[in-house]
């Protein structure tokens, strides 16, 4: 069985930047891709908030030039998704799904979290060219246009709020009668004058030459005032939750109730000595690529001092 001293899981920011740092610290890290090299954010048309781009990067070259990056310092990347571990006793024990197994002095998960979709065939039909996850990552591209973000909690009032300030029109698309939202959200909604809350809606589809160019709403679903109807818009934001990739771990890992790994004061450790978590899968609040990789950097410094103890 191959040993190694730290096996990194998974390929955003996080998992690349802490196999950079690895690499340098001389921890001949090995890191499997997952089920998509570069994460999520491969599929980013455009990142112009990440430091270094001036001009903006689109999401998949950004992450082949980190993914190059550590591979310059002597990271082995390798493709293959993890589907069981052992974190009984150290070293610890990790499955991939070809049959291979590793024993690993260190482990950094950074498995990230997928964001939930309605599952309408349009949602993949637009990817990049006008349906996000993220407001905070894709809002800039819409100013002054007209959006809808669809949700009834915290998240989706948050994100239209922000988007307010960015674009002409915000619709909130809410499935309920009401707002889940905490009290103070559903006040900073309502009293935005350019958000327009649609109570008792479902979105069915989207249409659009190229890119998203309205929505197709029905109202009052399954009562007999039901109404079809279409909305121009120019974006549409998914705000209905992540689900974090944590579920391999879970007998062995704290995680919180949503299922985010649990790190330590602020640290990127968990609840098992030598298994640190950076990035999306621990991190129920930001989510944002720069967030991510200085939860890499910081769980890669943790593995080398934790090896040298």
């Amino acid at each position: 069985m191959e040993r190694v001293k730290c096996l990194i899981i998974g390929s955003g920011p996080a998992g690349f930047t802490a196999a950079i740092y690895a690499s340098r610290a001389n921890l001949n890290p090995v890191l499997y891709e997952g089920p998509q090299s570069g994460g999520q954010l491969i599929t980013t048309t455009v990142v112009e908030n990440f430091p270094g781009y001036p001009q903006g990067v689109s999401g998949y070259d950004m992450m082949e030039d980190m993914r190059a990056q550590a591979a310059r310092f002597g990271a082995q990347i390798r493709m293959g998704i993890v589907n069981a571990v052992d974190f009984g006793s150290a070293p610890y024990t990790v499955t991939i799904d070809d049959g291979t197994q590793l024993q690993a002095d260190t482990v950094i998960i950074s498995t990230g979290a997928t964001a939930k979709y309605l599952g309408l065939e349009d949602e993949k039909k637009y990817a990049g060219r006008g349906v996000s996850a993220c407001a905070t990552c894709d809002g800039f591209f819409f100013r002054k246009k007209v959006v809808a973000v669809v949700g009834g909690g915290d998240t989706a009032c948050e994100e239209a709020a922000y988007l307010s300030t960015l674009a002409e029109k915000v619709y909130l698309i809410v499935r309920k009668t009401y707002l889940r939202a905490s009290d103070i959200m559903q006040k900073r909604v309502l009293d935005n004058p350019k958000i327009e809350v649609l109570f008792s809606h479902n979105a069915e589809g989207l249409t659009g030459e190229n890119k998203v160019q309205g929505v197709k709403l029905v109202k009052d679903l399954g009562l007999p005032t039901e109404e079809h109807y279409e909305r121009p818009i120019d974006g549409f934001f998914l705000a209905i939750g992540h689900k974090p990739n944590s579920d391999v771990f879970k007998q062995w890992i704290e995680t919180d109730e949503n299922g985010y790994i649990k790190t330590i004061d602020g640290t990127p450790r968990t609840n098992i000595p030598g298994v640190y978590a950076a990035g999306d899968v621990a991190d129920p609040t930001y989510r944002q690529a720069i967030c991510a990789a200085a939860s890499g950097c910081k769980a890669a410094i943790e593995a080398e001092r934790y090896l040298n103890k």
